[in-house]
């Protein structure tokens, strides 16, 4: 039987119905999460535009199509393959492309080509196809030709974002609570959400959308550690690998709004309304019993081990008591065996995960798993549009299969091992990434098809990498190592918008670049020790003794939650 705290589930249940209703209505949230996270792929969405036209057009010509107005090309122009050319009531002859037009000198008869004299200039405006997109910030603001970096700029401002609300919201949660902190974020989330909407520039809207990234940053930190602290060891994996399903569906939810709706603001409030039925009961969540114990609360922690009781039809027979002297034991204990270790973990920096040939082998591959893994993880998310074919579909999918994914991961992981679940992941999504050449242009389909397969594999090896790392590295610099391999995460999430970018250069090109790392990480991967049943290492030297040797300790598996962020 566990001690401690822990033993609170042995007594009133690791997942009964308490603990349920606690997880699904917190995961609820996380959906919104999800929402926001990939809200940019529509937003930013740039439809096909030419210069503005001239006034009292009469003919339009674009190769061998021949229209009265501006819309009646749209379904044949292709931007990059020749301008369209218009023909005003006076006569004058005129070539629109995206960022500049022509004017026709001496030109007499009205046809496609021409090779006379032209004079050049600047667009003073932009005409849109509404066709796909009524209205975009693209559109709204004319975020094209030398203004189009300030569109590929939203996302990667948002992912910044994300990173600084992890680091402020991380520390606040253990200062303040959880709970308070789960209900600032989602009102926050909430009003962020709308603000958001009624910008009246870009600028504005950029700096709200990086507010937002922070407080839904801040909600997916905080909910992974409450989930994890309302649920009991047995279940723990699983109940904490599956607030990334939340996520998931916040990305299907994206698809099917953005495919509904196409004017930006609009949709921007439609998807901060899906979950808004969250702020009509998150203030009746509890503060978690881990939380009250540390803070001293007991009168409030036995209030809530009463409630869960009788919520879960128990006699409200354990007291706050018998976990606290339990605590005390094992502290004391502890002390005892070894009265030096606090002094020794206050000395320890970055460099001791570095400190050996093997660890620094060791450490380099943990943080390149954890990049990898946020890089193609919103780079199969965020690119999924540019696949061809419907995008609203691809991205449905992009969501949809990481559903499978968590499920395989859990029990693929508890059986086969971590090393054994992690690096074929890596290797299958390099692998189908770079067959993605080798699909012929006409062929979406089977394009598709890979790339989603590479989004399968890469969530499984993402899903379980926190857990991974924890067991790879020693008590006294796990939290270290789970930090660091966090941030490098979220330097991929931040890069991965600008290797979304790169398909202007050629479509496959972001999926390519993932596929060669992921390969390669997933090589590496499998020189790392198993740590399937392995008890969690206490010293360096344990730890780096890892697969080299086999334990005499009885396993201690502790449960740990996983983060994306």
């Amino acid at each position: 039987m566990t001690t401690g705290v822990e033993r609170l589930f042995d007594e009133l249940g690791h997942f009964k119905r308490f603990q349920a209703c606690v997880y699904f209505a917190a995961i609820f949230q996380a959906i919104s999460c999800g929402i926001h996270y990939l809200a940019s792929v529509f937003l930013v969405e740039t439809p096909k535009f030419i210069c503005e036209a001239p006034p009292n057009i009469t003919d339009v010509l674009y190769k061998n199509h021949s229209a009265t107005s501006l819309e009646g090309i749209w379904t044949h122009y292709k931007p990059g393959d020749g301008p369209v050319v218009v023909r005003t009531a006076l006569g004058d002859q005129w070539e629109l492309s995206p960022c500049f037009k022509a004017l026709r000198l001496d030109a007499i008869h009205f046809q496609y080509e021409f090779f006379g004299n032209k004079t050049v200039a600047l667009c003073a405006g932009f005409v849109y196809d509404h066709g796909e997109v009524q209205q975009s910030i693209v559109t709204e603001w004319d975020l094209v030709c030398e203004r189009e970096w300030l569109a590929k700029l939203t996302q990667p401002t948002f992912m910044l974002g994300v990173l600084v609300g992890a680091l402020i919201f991380g520390d606040m949660a253990d200062r303040i609570g959880r709970r308070p902190l789960l209900i600032a974020t989602s009102l926050c989330q909430f009003t962020f959400g709308i603000i958001v909407a009624f910008t009246g520039n870009y600028y504005l809207f950029v700096a709200m959308r990086f507010l937002l990234a922070m407080v839904s940053s801040g909600y997916l930190v905080v909910v992974f550690v409450y989930v994890t602290e309302f649920t009991g060891i047995k279940v723990r994996t699983w109940t904490s690998m599956h607030v990334h399903a939340a996520f998931a569906v916040g990305i299907m939810v994206v698809a099917l709004v953005g495919y509904l709706v196409r004017v930006w603001w609009i949709y921007q409030i439609i998807l901060t309304l899906s979950t808004s039925p969250f702020l009509l009961y998150c203030w009746k969540f509890p503060e978690t019993p881990f939380y009250l114990m540390a803070k001293g609360r007991y009168k409030e922690t036995q209030e809530l081990l009463d409630k869960i009781a009788s919520f879960n039809g128990l006699p409200p027979a354990l007291k706050v008591s018998e976990l606290m002297e339990e605590c005390d034991g094992v502290l004391t204990e502890k002390n005892q065996a070894d009265g030096t270790a606090v002094e020794v973990e206050k000395k320890l920096s970055i460099l001791d995960m570095f400190g050996s040939l093997k660890m620094a082998g060791r450490s380099a591959t943990c943080w390149a798993i954890w990049f990898i893994g946020s890089l193609g993880y919103y780079v199969f998310s965020l690119g999924s549009v540019n696949l061809g074919g419907n995008q609203y579909i691809n991205l449905f999918l992009a969501g949809a299969v990481e559903v499978p994914s968590y499920l395989i991961a859990c029990f693929a992981m508890d059986r086969v091992g971590r090393k054994k679940t992690c690096a074929p992941a890596l290797v299958l999504s390099g692998v189908t990434c770079m067959l993605i050449i080798m699909v012929p242009q006409d062929i979406e389909v089977l394009a598709i098809v890979l790339s989603m397969t590479g989004k399968f594999a890469i969530a499984i090896a993402f899903g379980l990498v926190y857990l991974y790392t924890c067991e790879l590295y020693p008590t006294i610099i796990r939290s270290l190592a789970v930090g660091s391999g966090s941030m490098m995460c979220r330097v991929g999430s931040v890069v991965a918008p600008f290797c979304v970018d790169l398909a202007d250069i050629w479509i496959y090109l972001p999926q390519l670049i993932v596929g060669i790392l992921a390969f390669i990480i997933g090589i590496l991967t499998m020189f790392l020790p198993e740590t399937l049943g392995q008890p969690l290492t206490s010293t360096l030297e344990e730890a780096e003794a890892l697969g080299s040797k086999p334990s005499k300790e009885n396993p201690a598996v502790d449960g740990v939650e996983v983060s994306k962020l």
